[in-house]
């Protein structure tokens, strides 16, 4: 009978926690990010899947964690070291499980973040940035994090190429993120992952707190439209339509001669948005780009990339800096932005609002609508939705640039 009893026991996970007391911290980050996306709604069409991912990767016997491989490809299975990518699909699925299946196939060979830029795309109005062409520019100021906190990392002894994936956090996108550290640093994937889609969800937290410590309450009154009738200049696009469908041609053509490298985002972003702006003859494929290929990467995604959160791979000094350096990378980003705002407004009589500087961020349209609120609290009347809206899609597009250029650049 004792037997019996001792064979339930073992069958269970409790024998594997009491021995491994540090996977509870798991189940605690994955509460903790379901309870985020679930009761908060912080992000949670990417939260609940990445916190459920954590959680079932972390019950020991359920073979549902990714198995990382080495830069060579080996990873250990059972005891007998394998190349991975030698592996016939099917071993990978019977010897390695379903998340590794999924990870490998989808994830380490960069498949699905352009897939979802390319649904990203289908969903998105460039056409708040084409009346505002002139504060574009502050989506590109905005990428000051990323550069910032690549260098702060380096000094700090990460190697350029797990610098370049922290850094890319500030840009908050997640899907430039992930593509960026498989290119660059498979290894760290699940840590920047998690801190890139926490603190994207955190947007409506960390933009008022910067700029609160950085913009005044005069600044934040600043009205874009009565400062658009002081200046007496009013851009009015006759044709947009046509020009919303010549844009995504021009950028790819554009980005794909200076950096190549960024082109499986740019390329499938732009791709998505022109299948919009069509109109009626692309209807089935804006419907399936924006509806449901998209929901289906973000699930393999999602649960893929938090299945990478085991607590060995997640439980370290590395992983405590990787979280540390994508907020200071994200603040920054949010600083740059404002800051270049300040410093045009000391040269122009057209004043603009700083909180358009802080949406340079890729949280479109998250962050925009964060900044629109904080607005309307100093001024009921003060609308900025599409002006920052204008900033916030050429964050999208710069952040993705500074991808590339980092990806050719580190030899990725």
């Amino acid at each position: 009978m004792n037997e019996i009893f001792r064979n339930l026991y073992e069958m269970t996970a409790f024998s594997n926690i009491i021995a491994e007391p540090q996977i509870l911290i798991m189940y605690a980050l994955a509460f903790l990010l379901l309870y985020l996306g679930i009761k908060k709604e912080y992000e949670p069409l990417l939260l609940v899947p990445i916190a459920f991912g954590i959680l079932i990767a972390n019950f020991p016997g359920g073979e549902m964690g990714v198995t990382q491989a080495d830069q060579s490809g080996m990873v250990n299975i059972h005891g007998v070291m394998k190349n991975v990518w030698e592996m016939p699909l099917h071993d990978i699925a019977h010897e390695m499980g379903l998340m590794n299946f999924i990870y490998y196939l989808l994830i380490k060979t960069g498949f699905l973040p352009p897939i979802i830029f390319m649904g990203v795309g289908a969903l998105t109005d460039f056409g708040p940035m084409l009346r505002n062409l002139r504060l574009s520019i502050f989506g590109a100021a905005a990428q000051l994090g990323i550069f910032a906190v690549l260098i702060i990392a380096i000094i700090f002894g990460f190697t350029p190429k797990e610098a370049a994936s922290l850094g890319i956090i500030g840009g908050a996108d997640g899907p430039t993120a992930i593509f960026t550290t498989i290119k660059l640093a498979p290894h760290l994937l699940g840590p920047i992952a998690i801190a890139a889609y926490s603190y994207m969800a955190l947007v409506p937290v960390i933009i008022p707190l910067v700029v609160r410590l950085l913009c005044t309450k005069k600044e934040l009154s600043i009205n874009m439209k009565e400062q658009e009738k002081l200046s007496g200049k009013k851009v009015e696009i006759k044709n947009l339509r046509v020009l919303k469908i010549i844009f995504p041609i021009v950028v790819t053509t554009v980005v794909a001669l200076f950096v190549p490298s960024a082109v499986p985002l740019i390329g499938m972003l732009m791709f998505g948005n022109l299948v919009k702006e069509i109109g009626a003859n692309t209807s089935r494929l804006l419907d399936a780009a924006a509806n449901s290929i998209m929901n289906a990467a973000t699930i393999f995604l999602g649960l893929s990339v938090g299945a990478t959160m085991t607590a060995e791979a997640f439980l370290n000094l590395q992983t405590i800096g990787i979280v540390v350096g994508g907020f200071l990378a994200f603040a920054l980003s949010i600083s740059g932005g404002i800051c270049f705002v300040k410093a045009v407004n000391l040269f122009s009589k057209q004043k603009i609002n700083p909180l358009i500087g802080a949406t340079g961020l890729s949280a479109v349209p998250m962050a925009s609508r964060v900044a629109n609120e904080i607005a309307l609290k100093y001024d009921s009347r003060n609308h900025v939705l599409q002006y920052c809206m204008a900033s916030n899609i050429s964050g999208v597009i710069g952040s993705a640039v500074a991808a590339g250029v980092l990806i050719s650049f580190l030899g990725g």
